[in-house]
């Protein structure tokens, strides 16, 4: 297949938005063979099936580097008493949050998990993401757990999606260990954590270390188990508090920290040392009504590469708009819409430790996104509205 007569967003050019005008882009299979100017088209690639794009753009497709898409029920009601005036730590600590999804998932099986998700799937596909990532932690169990990751699996089996999983055993501690975190982390978390990793079903290992979930010496005992068993790590850090989890991570190595409301310039700089990704969640922040923002501003200066997520979840952020989360990344925090282009295809890519996802560039996967616009500023301009005009996974239309 031979793409022409395009705007490409997402290559390797210097300059905002990686932008080539009149641009062409040939696949193999399901590898870009080539990308650049039309101009400077290799001849031997231009003999073959051609389309003609008509100017329209095209980005790598995106990357949604942050979910909770599998899980059971939904949190409609505490949503509402977050408007009556309730806090997320008020809700969670009267055994709402995390907590009540948790029953909901336990109480659904495998094949319900999957066909609850899949309307959500559907809309991020729609808007032209090609890569997800999908975390466990509403189980707490080691059924339940395994039981999601399998869920999440299957998702690649009946849609034209690339799925990576993240175990998130550290995500809450429920009710029959209320009190007693260590014992959790002993006796149900690390157990299922290497059941998953035994069973092939995890890519990464996910913690959330917060006031009302885990601190930093237990997500440690976690990431510890992660790094024998060869899984890299992510972590939920500083999203209420500041409680020493992006230090933790940049320890470790972590391949991104997610949230960062209360994270420090000292904490970017650690993160840059590290080579973490700062993956930014504008819908928690949102739906939550924060009023702390990341600091864009310190993660620029030390050069902290920045993804954007929609952080899909029932209860902090009901969001399946990729879209939308670039729109709000730019609203709510002032990133560029250079920056939000590049925070959903190569810094979301990066965060899930793909190297071939995310850039249009030879040898890349084909994986592309056809967009009836003339600018890239526009996908995070406009609210509400779909500009998708096709989408290419593994080089198939």
């Amino acid at each position: 297949m031979l793409l022409r007569n395009a705007t490409l967003a997402g290559t390797d050019t210097d300059g905002p938005h990686g932008l080539i005008e009149r641009g062409a882009i040939a696949i193999e299979g399901d590898r870009i063979a080539w990308a650049g100017p039309e101009a400077a088209l290799p001849a031997q690639l231009a003999r073959r099936d051609t389309i003609d794009l008509e100017g329209r753009l095209v980005t790598p497709g995106l990357v949604d580097c942050h979910t909770h898409i599998v899980h059971g029920g939904n949190r409609a009601q505490e949503f509402e008493m977050r408007l009556e005036g309730a806090s997320y730590e008020e809700i969670a600590r009267a055994g709402g949050g995390i907590v009540s999804t948790v029953a909901a998932t336990r109480a659904s099986t495998e094949d319900q998990l999957l066909a609850d998700a899949l309307p959500r799937v559907d809309a991020l596909i729609a808007e032209g993401v090609t890569t997800l990532e999908v975390k466990s932690g509403y189980g707490l169990d080691l059924e339940t757990e395994l039981a999601m990751l399998r869920a999440a699996r299957r998702i690649a089996e009946v849609r034209p999606v690339r799925l990576r999983t993240s175990f998130l055993g550290a995500h809450a501690v429920p009710g029959d260990y209320a009190g007693r975190p260590d014992a959790y982390i002993d006796q149900v978390c690390l157990p299922a954590l290497n059941a998953a990793h035994d069973q092939g079903l995890a890519d990464a290992v996910d913690g959330f270390c917060e006031g009302i979930a885990f601190d930093t010496a237990q997500i440690a005992r976690v990431f510890e188990r992660a790094r024998h068993l060869g899984l890299p790590v992510k972590l939920h850090a500083e999203q209420l508090s500041n409680t020493g989890g992006t230090r933790l991570a940049a320890d470790f190595g972590a391949l991104s920290v997610d949230h960062l409301e209360h994270a420090t310039d000292a904490d970017a700089a650690a993160m840059a040392g590290a080579g973490c990704v700062a993956v930014i969640l504008p819908g928690a922040f949102y739906t939550l009504r924060e009023t702390r923002s990341p600091q864009i501003a310190a993660f620029r200066a030390h050069g902290v590469p920045m993804a954007v997520a929609t952080d899909c979840n029932p209860g902090s952020s009901p969001l399946s708009s990729i879209l939308l989360a670039m729109n709000m990344a730019a609203t709510l925090f002032r990133m560029t819409p250079d920056e939000c282009l590049a925070g959903v295809t190569r810094h979301a890519a990066r965060a899930l430790g793909l190297d071939d996802a995310g850039v249009l560039r030879a040898g890349a996967r084909a994986d592309l996104a056809i967009w009836n616009v003339d600018h890239p500023a526009e996908l995070s301009y406009r609210i509400g509205f779909n500009p998708l005009w096709k989408r290419i996974f593994g080089g198939a239309l």
